[in-house]
């Protein structure tokens, strides 16, 4: 389940923000306004999927023979979102009679590479939601002066680059720069669902270029170990970060043969305890199930009171350790069960390969795990 804002705000509620679909919406539509003689409108109003008409300042606009150019500021209100601040820029030309809308990827905007997205290799990353935004904003415009939508639309973002670094982009084979996102228009502060994305988008990649095999990591630690441990490429890495239920019930739609869920052994304890969602806000590590499973290896009454009292699940995983139980192995084989659970296919097989903070192997189910 996506975080509450209350979960991060001490109560105090979040301001929303917008996508960067929305942003390039207003940009294209003051730009288009502009290049039919209305001039560029500051500020510029767009209508929402859902039906919301925000307005954007505008922080550029330029024209000149054939074409217009607006940006808009991206604010993504109280969302850490690595796009937050980034200027977005539309640059509407006149295209040939009867070529339609064309949309291309300007600087910082990024190109599909690989098979699996919602769009074909070698377009501009715009997406669907976005481009039909768009296009109804153009259209309205062109319709209003009795002119057919023969128009080339280009988004551009400045620096786009290098933040596209932070994002999955390169993994799922958008190079060149960001993608123009959005299905609602809306960023809900810690809703993750730029996340959650990433997470769909990566298992659809690995279902198009025929892999057998994916990680599903909780860290980068956890990541790194286990892609040396298999052998596996980086483009079979999905970084679910906490969000094992929703990488599991996308899966369960869209399958793929054979999942491996690593992380560290704190988070994978409360995956093996059925917990979906591992962040420390929406589920706890907990010390009495470790110890009766310390208890069931044949643990003394000493060392499993001693795991009740711990401060944490490292810490227990320590004891066992030093006492030489497999209890890593028996999480790996409980969170197994859990994902198994939710995921209901038999033909999807799951691993889990538990790692300590150092990324060393300390649990794995089944044994035999590539």
């Amino acid at each position: 389940m996506p975080a509450s804002p209350e979960d991060f705000s001490d109560g105090k509620p979040l301001r929303s923000g917008w996508t960067t679909g929305a942003c390039a919406t207003a940009a294209t539509k003051a730009a288009c306004m502009a290049l039919f003689g209305d001039g560029f409108p500051d500020p510029v109003s767009i209508t929402l999927p859902r039906g919301e008409t925000p307005s954007f300042a505008l922080s550029l606009t330029e024209r000149g023979d054939g074409w217009a150019r607006a940006a808009v500021i991206k604010d993504a209100g109280d969302d850490p979102d690595v796009t937050h601040g980034a200027t977005i820029i539309a640059t509407v030309r006149h295209a040939p009679t009867g070529s339609g809308i064309v949309f291309r990827a300007g600087t910082g905007v990024g190109t599909v590479t690989k098979p699996g997205l919602p769009l074909p290799p070698g377009e501009p990353a715009i997406n669907p939601v976005p481009r039909r935004l768009m296009s109804a904003e153009v259209v309205a415009i062109t319709n209003r002066h009795r002119c057919p939508a023969d128009l080339e639309i280009e988004i551009s973002v400045p620096n786009g680059a290098a933040l596209a670094l932070a994002t999955w982009n390169p993994r799922l084979g958008i190079l060149g720069g960001l993608s123009i996102l959005g299905t609602t228009g809306v960023v809900v502060p810690y809703s993750c669902s730029a996340w959650i994305h990433s997470i769909q988008r990566g298992i659809d990649v690995a279902r198009a270029t025929g892999l057998s095999h994916v990680v599903a990591s909780v860290g980068n630690t956890s990541e790194r170990a286990a892609l040396t441990l298999t052998g596996l490429p980086a483009e079979a890495v999905i970084d679910m970060g906490d969000f094992v239920g929703g990488m599991l019930k996308y899966l369960r739609r869209h399958p793929l043969p054979h999942v491996i869920i690593a992380g560290g052994f704190a988070k994978l304890s409360k995956l093996a305890r059925g917990a979906m969602d591992l962040h420390s806000k929406r589920s706890q590590v907990d010390l009495p199930y470790l110890a009766d499973h310390l208890r069931r290896l044949g643990a003394d009454e000493a060392l499993i009171a001693h795991a009740m009292s711990a401060n944490t699940a490292l810490e227990v995983l320590e004891m066992s350790r030093s006492a030489g139980l497999p209890l890593g192995d028996a999480i790996a084989a409980d969170a197994t069960r859990a994902a198994s659970d939710v995921l209901d296919r038999d033909d999807v097989a799951v691993s889990v390969l538990v790692f300590d903070r150092k990324g060393v192997l300390v649990g794995r189910h089944p044994a035999a795990t590539p």
